[in-house]
C-alpha cells in the first residue's frame, strides 16, 4: 500500500521549525521527534497529520499551540487527527 508514496526529506527549514516548536511552543525538548514530525508535515504542505499520539500532538491544548507556532513561521498547519477521525471511524 505504501509503494510509490514519497518519503519526506529532513531539511534545514524543517529542523528550524521543529526547534521553534520546542523553543517557543508546546512541544517538550525530550519530544523533539514529535516536533520534527509536525514540522515535516507543515513544511511539505501536507493536508493532514495522522497520529495516535494524544500526549504530545493530538490534543486540544497541544494543537492550539502547535498551530500558532507553525503559522507564525508562515506555514499552514496540517489538520492533526487520528486515522479514524479522518475516515469517520466508529
Amino acid at each position: 500500500m505504501l509503494a510509490g508514496l514519497p518519503v519526506l526529506a529532513i531539511d534545514g527549514s524543517s529542523e528550524d521549525l521543529a526547534a521553534a516548536l520546542v523553543r517557543e511552543g508546546p512541544i517538550l525538548q525530550e519530544c523533539l521527534e514529535d516536533a520534527l514530525h509536525i514540522a515535516l508535515a507543515a513544511r511539505n504542505g501536507m493536508d493532514y497529520l495522522l497520529t495516535w499520539n494524544f500526549s504530545h500532538i493530538n490534543n486540544a491544548q497541544m494543537k492550539q499551540g502547535i498551530t500558532k507556532i507553525v503559522e507564525k513561521y508562515d506555514y499552514e498547519c496540517p489538520v492533526i487527527c487520528t486515522p479514524d477521525e479522518l475516515v469517520g471511524g466508529e
